[in-house]
């Protein structure tokens, strides 16, 4: 059987109708609308200017499309650079996490319907579930979709957070002072050595905990799609058709890759808290009470830190993917290599899939949106 594939072309002719967006320009020049993806559980979530589509591999193999309308956020002072930064920050993280509970949702749904028992997914994986949002996510800010998160999706995103500030930011911090006391150091918090003995700890966690969540099996195959996910997306902004002889190629290492933005912000916040540490007021108070002014005085700084590296990336990511310059995308690019596994070609049309329908609503973005719709396999969704 042949499968299907959507003709280069078909986007090569779409027109860049919203000015504030970033377009993409391939090697053949041709200009196409930006589209950004996240991975989900089995399933992976493409977002264009004008909407996002996640598609979803039902356990029968047929896809699930959901589809809706994206809402413009490069307006007023929300544009502005640095601020750009921080709402893409957060509507990456409502957005992804929306887009993954959903998928969830089917997942378990799949589970009651079939032979195999549900199990419920363990503390860690759903904790990590905004956490995954971002480092499976390109962040950008096309839009943000329309919030339909309850009370419950909304405490576990707080909880997440806190569960990202006390392993990130609390536990190296932690480490330098239990390193420091244990050897005998006697490192002031306020000092360059020993913001360098946290920020060492910081990519070693950072990295560690990628390890760890990983081996979740479920997390695992998310990892997959999303390399599925950056394939699909080398393939359209290249201009070669959306199939899978064209995305199976590609590699799974991308410049925009929400991984690489994380060890970014890890680096990133080396630098800044290495120059901030002399300013840290010192009470008299003892260690315990410097490490706990220390930290409070940390939280301001991250959005900060975020929105700046918001803009280091990007420009990264347009002038650094050739020549010298590349080799300050490889940090990213390494531990990219935890978070992206090779896809099976399914996992391919899913990608493909998502992308389509993200692509074909912008030679349409005044359309309706469609909400969701069910699909026997990928032939049938790139025929619309």
């Amino acid at each position: 059987m042949r499968r299907q594939t959507l003709p280069a072309h078909t986007f090569g002719t779409i027109l860049i109708r919203m000015s504030n967006q970033p377009a993409v320009i391939g090697p053949d020049g041709v200009a196409r609308p930006y589209i950004g993806g996240q991975a989900l559980i089995e399933g992976v979530m493409m977002r264009s200017p004008h909407a996002f589509a996640a598609v979803v591999r039902r356990r029968d193999g047929s896809l699930l499309v959901r589809e809706e309308p994206m809402q413009d956020l490069r307006k007023g002072a929300r544009a502005l650079p640095l601020v750009r930064g921080v709402v893409a920050l957060v509507e990456a993280l409502k957005l992804g996490s929306r887009a993954l509970r959903f998928s969830a949702e089917v997942f378990e749904k799949d589970l009651e319907d079939g032979d195999k028992p549900s199990s419920k997914p363990s503390l860690l994986a759903v904790l990590s579930l905004p956490i995954i949002a971002l480092l499976t996510n390109e962040p950008e800010l096309p839009g943000a979709a329309p919030s339909d998160a309850g009370k419950k999706s909304g405490l576990v995103t707080w909880l997440s957070v806190l569960f990202a500030l006390g392993l990130f930011v609390a536990l190296p911090q932690a480490f330098a002072q239990g390193v420091s006391s244990g050897l005998g150091l006697g490192l002031d918090v306020r000092s360059a050595r020993f913001q360098l003995l946290t920020g060492g700890a910081k990519l070693t966690i950072v990295v560690g905990y990628m390890l760890l969540i990983r081996r979740i099996p479920e997390i695992y195959r998310v990892f997959q799609y999303h390399g599925a996910e950056h394939k699909s997306i080398y393939a359209y902004e290249s201009g070669r058709e959306l199939g899978i002889a064209s995305a199976r190629p590609q590699t799974t290492l991308h410049p925009r890759c929400g991984t690489t933005f994380i060890v970014m912000v890890a680096i990133v916040s080396i630098f800044a808290f290495t120059l901030l540490g002399p300013f840290v007021p010192n009470f008299g108070l003892g260690r315990v009470a410097d490490n706990v002014t220390l930290f409070l005085m940390k939280l301001p700084f991250l959005p900060l830190i975020a929105a700046v590296t918001f803009e280091l990336q990007r420009l990264l990511a347009r002038f650094a993917t050739q020549g010298p310059l590349r080799l300050l995308l490889w940090p990213g690019f390494l531990v990219q290599k935890i978070t992206t596994i090779e896809p099976d070609d399914a996992q391919l049309e899913v990608a493909l899939a998502a992308l389509s329908v993200a692509a074909r609503r912008e030679q349409a973005p005044d359309a309706p949106p469609t909400g969701e719709r069910a699909f026997t396999d990928f032939g049938a969704v790139v025929a619309g």
